[in-house]
């Protein structure tokens, strides 16, 4: 096996697929300032630096500023993202904020963590995002988080729901965006041995082990390794969704419906027994972003294609 051909293989799927769904959700815009959220880990080091790639690509301008929260966690080595954010020669911000403290006293010992911390975080970052000037706040979440998220929100939230690749925040002032969101979590696993990432691991919730979302997502590799495919399916399903073959009376006219004695398309194929043949991943991307679509951003074949 050439390691050096396969290293480059992936280099350019990672490229093209950040940028087909910067392209597809229409992330980033001309004179846009994203705020690059970096916590250390695996995940976010590969977002900068597959955003860094497409940056030198692309035919628009627009502007990366780090920032990482430092909260203040016992042993968080805080010299490492300043050395290396500096050796990059990109723009960053370090924001401190003992957000660990509060966790910890507020939390019971032995639960889970994840939810306070998040909304301290959240609330925190979207200020700076504000202070900066920032257009856009770019967060490190992948194919296998949001597959994660949907399945969580199923078992123990009631609701089908996942995590939206661009989004408004609640009070309406920042969008939050996601380039990774078509990334699936072993590239980026491999991309940071390859790239030799400084990873920072969190010692306030990392260590976790019972951790609903660790149990999902083991849950999900074994349906990979044992039926390939299936994760790939789940995830374009999200893209493919039917609110008539639902239940959810707010999307759709349920109470409405009589018989027209018209033909319908596919009103009758809730009752197949078996599940139609799912379509496959190339054809759903010509179908979203056909090549010379006109409509498109300017960036879809710099970002996508250009190596």
């Amino acid at each position: 096996m050439n390691i050096e051909l396969e290293n480059h293989k992936l280099e350019k799927r990672l490229c093209r697929e950040v940028g087909r769904a910067i392209v597809d959700y229409n992330m980033i815009e001309e004179g846009d300032r994203v705020m690059v959220c970096l916590s250390g880990g695996k995940d976010s080091y590969g977002m900068l630096d597959i955003l860094q790639k497409l940056q030198a690509r692309a035919p628009i301008d627009f502007e990366l500023i780090v920032v990482n929260l430092d909260q203040k966690q016992p042993g968080f080595p805080a010299d490492i993202l300043p050395a290396y954010l500096t050796k990059l020669g990109v723009k960053f911000h370090i924001e401190n904020q003992d957000t660990y403290s509060i966790v910890k006293r507020v939390i019971p010992e032995g639960k889970t963590m994840c939810s306070l911390c998040s909304r301290l975080r959240r609330g925190i970052l979207y200020r700076v995002a504000s202070e900066l000037g920032a257009t856009k706040i770019a967060l490190g979440h992948h194919r296998d988080d949001i597959l994660q998220t949907l399945m969580l929100n199923m078992f123990f939230g009631a609701k089908l729901k996942g995590m939206p690749p661009k989004l408004v925040s609640d009070d309406g002032q920042h969008v939050v965006i996601r380039p990774m969101a078509y990334v699936p979590e072993t590239d980026l696993i491999r991309w940071a041995e390859l790239r030799q990432f400084p990873i920072i691991p969190c010692t306030l919730c990392g260590s976790q082990e019972n951790l609903q979302r660790k149990q999902v997502g083991l849950m999900l590799k074994d349906w990979e390794k044992r039926f390939p495919g299936r994760v790939e399916n789940m995830f374009t399903a999200l893209q493919n969704i039917v609110p008539s073959h639902l239940m959810d009376r707010s999307l759709f006219p349920f109470e409405t419906i009589r018989a027209t004695g018209e033909a319908s398309e596919d009103g009758d194929k809730a009752f197949d027994d078996e599940p139609l043949p799912q379509a496959s991943r190339p054809a759903l991307a010509q179908r979203v972003a056909p090549e010379g679509n006109a409509t498109a951003p300017a960036m879809v074949v710099p970002i996508a294609v250009a190596h």
